[in-house]
């Protein structure tokens, strides 16, 4: 029975009769009643007033009411008048005897929220549980930091509490209190609430036709030439996938035009398609770099939807959805992590300290992600269904390096490569060495690479914008750090002498007019003999420890050419242990399993460089 039903039931008992009692007896009676309704209300019916666990379920209010009248406590009685003139027998007495109780519990549960630490609670019987809700929404208000972190993990932490409980903090949280608890690794679902309803398409329009009119509505002018080019070819082909590509820029345009809600819109729309959803997350987490957006991106309810990403199992999905919770999340991450960049581990906030940073850099058609796979085979297949990591994962470093080497943070960098230009998405500049070396050096800066001991990992061409990024950093005070807290690299079959793969662009249909990129790894590149030189002058003053791999069979390119795209010569450096391994140019960053040869190599390395760094 409900605290308000009670009253009533009282009320009712003590009859309605506006004359004046008769009997002493009887109102002593009746302020008993009033008395012990009042210690009821006392002795732990505080919060029972919402009438939740009687009903069994969740109250739902709207935020903005919750956010005025937060940290307030109600007890709904029986409407009746109050007025002096009315009602002055029996049932007006026990009324206002009853609403001196009320006042009681609310002045109790405002020292309660006041001053929480004086032990307001040693003549207040109130059940722990119902305390501990109001406690941590007082300490994650706090003007301390650390007292507002503890309160956050303390909630993440619960896993006892009634569903009425998860919810009241959902309705009565602040945002960074919202965002901790995305960002904590065994926080309930229930702490989010559902975004609030999407706004109504227009008349006569679609989706799609809102996405056309968000992009018209950007500015077109005074723009980098890139975002130009792909603003137009969305606007011409009304593609969302590749409007969800590009367009990183603009962001107050996008929020003031409703594009988080569009966009949302958009994600619910293809659930059933997982690269269209990644490519407008990775949009969300361009705009969360922008500080004065993270109140509209939260009321629109993207830190529900990415606290749900966050626990997804498929890796890709997860990192989105960890990056844009990072740069969300002001309270304990300094770094910001630009398009491109994601955090493989730790993707939650954690204890552990990080000591050293290992960062993953892809080569030519590669991936942040698919790169760094198991190598696939008939066996791995029949298991990829089963949970066991050790026995199939889609992104190693993600799963048996950050197991084996917790302290470590892991980055991978993504950045889009083309082995022809039949049809170039942008200026042929941008793809130069040259010009992604100075681009993913400022972003990894952004993402504080140089802050602590560094090992890079790259394949292939990332092999080369490695050096390339080494030495523009030398020449860079600001980027000095990068260059000290670099301890070694891993380069599995960079083409430092260049590649067999330009050779082939000429008679090769399927690599006619072969993009920048392929023509910078031919063995007469000027470019590439320039950067060898130079980098192996510099490597040996700074004396880096460097482990190089290489394949030694052919590996097909399409389906009509079979070709050693990396030779054991062009491998070697000049410095460093040379292993050839017996897979292809595709293989040679994928291990078959966590205990080969090619992984545990790789992590022998990593410990062997950091081991110093790791011990301190």
């Amino acid at each position: 029975m409900s605290l308000a039903a009670y009253c009533v039931i009282c009320c009712r008992r003590v009859g309605t009769s506006t004359s004046p009692p008769k009997s002493g007896t009887r109102w002593r009676d009746i302020r008993n009643i009033i008395k012990f309704t009042g210690s009821l209300v006392l002795g732990g019916s505080l919060f029972l007033t919402y009438e939740v666990l009687a009903l069994k379920k969740a109250v739902t209010l709207d935020t903005q009411v919750v956010e005025r009248e937060k940290m307030k406590s109600y007890i709904y009685v029986h409407t009746v008048s109050l007025d002096k003139g009315e009602n002055h027998g029996i049932a007006w007495q026990a009324r206002k005897e009853l609403h001196k109780a009320v006042r009681k519990v609310l002045a109790t549960s405002a020292k309660i929220l006041r001053n929480p630490f004086a032990d307001p609670f040693s003549t207040v019987d109130i059940e722990d549980h119902e305390c501990a809700v109001w406690l941590l929404l007082r300490k994650s208000k706090s003007d301390d930091k650390t007292t507002r972190l503890e309160a956050v993990q303390e909630m993440s932490e619960a896993h006892h509490w009634h569903d009425y409980q998860y919810r009241l903090i959902a309705q009565a949280c602040d945002p960074k209190t919202l965002i901790g608890l995305a960002r904590s690794k065994e926080s309930d679902l229930r702490f989010f609430l559902l975004p609030p309803p999407l706004p109504s398409l227009k008349e006569d329009s679609s989706t799609e036709e809102e996405l056309r009119q968000l992009l018209a509505s950007l500015p077109q002018t005074e723009l980098d030439e890139c975002i130009q080019y792909f603003t137009s070819l969305a606007l011409s082909e009304s593609s969302q996938s590749l409007a969800a590509q590009k367009i990183s820029t603009h962001c107050d345009k996008i929020e003031a035009n409703g594009g988080l809600q569009l966009l949302q819109r958009l994600y619910r729309l293809h659930k059933d398609c997982p690269k269209v959803q990644r490519n407008i997350m990775r949009i969300i987490g361009n705009m969360a770099l922008n500080e004065h957006l993270h109140s509209s991106i939260v009321r629109s309810g993207w830190v529900s939807i990415m606290a749900e990403a966050m626990k997804s199992d498929r890796i890709m999905e997860a990192s989105h959805a960890a990056r844009i919770l990072a740069n969300l999340d002001r309270e304990t991450v300094q770094e910001k992590y630009q398009d491109g960049v994601y955090v493989l581990h730790p993707q939650y906030r954690t204890s552990q300290p990080i000591k050293a940073d290992v960062l993953f850099i892809h080569g030519l058609m590669g991936a942040a992600f698919k790169t760094w796979r198991q190598q696939d085979s008939e066996q791995a297949v029949i298991e990829k269904p089963m949970e066991e990591e050790d026995r199939y994962t889609t992104c190693w470093p993600k799963t048996w390096l950050a197991k084996d080497c917790p302290a470590l943070r892991i980055i991978s960098v993504e950045y889009d490569t083309t082995l022809s230009d039949w049809r170039a998405r942008c200026p042929m500049e941008r793809k130069s060495i040259a010009f992604r070396s100075n681009e993913l050096l400022r972003k990894l800066r952004a993402a504080g690479v140089g802050d602590r001991p560094v090992v890079w990992i790259s394949h292939s061409m990332g092999g080369l914008l490695v050096k390339k990024m080494l030495l523009e950093a030398s020449k860079k005070p600001e980027m000095s750090a990068v260059i000290n807290n670099t301890r070694g690299i891993i380069f599995y079959s960079v083409p430092h002498h260049g590649s067999h793969l330009a050779e082939y662009s000429v008679n090769i249909r399927y690599l006619l007019f072969p993009s920048l990129e392929v023509k910078e790894l031919s063995k007469d590149s000027p470019a590439l003999k320039t950067l060898q030189d130079d980098f192996l002058e510099f490597a040996k003053d700074q004396n880096f420890q460097v482990l190089n791999f290489v394949e030694t069979l052919p590996t097909y390119i399409g389906s009509m050419i079979k070709l050693h795209v990396v030779p054991v010569e062009s491998a070697d450096l000049g410095i460093g242990d040379l292993i050839p391994v017996d897979v292809n140019h595709l293989n040679i960053c994928k291990p078959k399993k966590k205990d080969a040869f090619l992984y545990q190599r790789t992590l022998q390395f990593i410990r062997e460089t950091l081991a110093k760094d790791l011990e301190n």
